[in-house]
């Protein structure tokens, strides 16, 4: 059985059609991509290595990695890889794998790095997808990988409030596409927008916002609110992990010398393959 679910992949193709993220400012891009890849280890990566990026989507983050090395595999199951193909096109080093997961044609201990963004914490079973990402590096192999967090960083009530916005999101991943888009762009004018500008002027007067909600938007475009708002609200499969339930899948899928970044996006984390 393939470990993936049919429904979230058509809801992230209709996603990264609709914010194919070409309305993002570079300067914005390179900001959100420096903290994704804050603890990559750029040192030992060169134009003679060959990764892989799994769940590249729109190929957003395949933009800024492909002029640093030698071949990137880009890997989407979703119609956003149509984006990917065209967004990418000017890079003679990237390989488009139209396919999923288990259906990728990449040898098992062939790749010099990997990364997957964003995507495995919906996957029907998300330890075998890091295993099956960690079966394609060459030992000693850097994989960075980001997964949403189940709020382990956070005051108890943080977990609460996310629980009462978790069944908006059982309610509103389950309408049809344009009403979906509808509704969540209508949470990102109502709720995440108006948050972010007052977590932006509290910032501003020295005030500490590391524990409000939606804090991380502050200084995020409006098109940046709408593109999470439908990510977060309109994805039928989700699932979060502490940081410890987080080192322990990479441990079991063959990873070593974890580390993880002390700053937001949580949890973004780096392993490299056993050797």
């Amino acid at each position: 059985m393939k470990n993936i679910d049919f429904k979230t992949v058509e809801s992230f193709g209709d996603e990264w059609t609709k914010f194919d993220q070409t309305k993002l400012s570079e300067i914005e891009a390179q900001n959100i991509f420096n903290k994704y890849f804050s603890i990559f280890p750029w040192k030992i990566i060169s134009k003679t290595s060959e990764g892989f990026d799994m769940g590249c989507g729109t190929g957003r983050w395949a933009s800024f990695v492909a002029s640093k090395v030698g071949i990137l595999n880009c890997v989407d199951p979703s119609h956003a890889i149509n984006i990917a193909r065209l967004r990418l096109k000017k890079f003679s080093n990237i390989r488009i794998h139209d396919c999923s997961l288990d259906e990728v044609k990449l040898e098992k201990n062939s790749q010099d790095f990997g990364y997957s963004l964003g995507v495995l914490h919906h996957v029907p079973d998300t330890q075998l997808a890091i295993k099956s990402c960690v079966d394609l590096l060459k030992p000693g192999s850097p994989f960075l990988i980001y997964l949403y967090y189940s709020f382990d960083n956070r005051p108890f009530w943080f977990f609460y409030l996310w629980k009462i916005t978790n069944y908006l999101r059982l309610i509103i991943s389950r309408l049809p596409s344009k009403l979906k888009i509808i509704v969540t762009d209508l949470l990102a004018i109502c709720i995440y927008y108006p948050i972010a500008k007052i977590c932006l002027f509290l910032k501003k007067i020295n005030i500490n916002i590391k524990n409000f909600p939606l804090s991380f938007y502050a200084d995020k475009t409006f098109y940046t609110m709408r593109t999470d708002s439908r990510d977060r609200f309109g994805t039928r499969l989700e699932k979060r992990f502490s940081k410890k339930e987080i080192k322990k899948m990479m441990e079991n899928a063959g990873l070593d010398n974890i580390d993880f970044s002390k700053n937001e996006p949580y949890w973004c984390a780096i392993g490299y393959k056993k050797k």
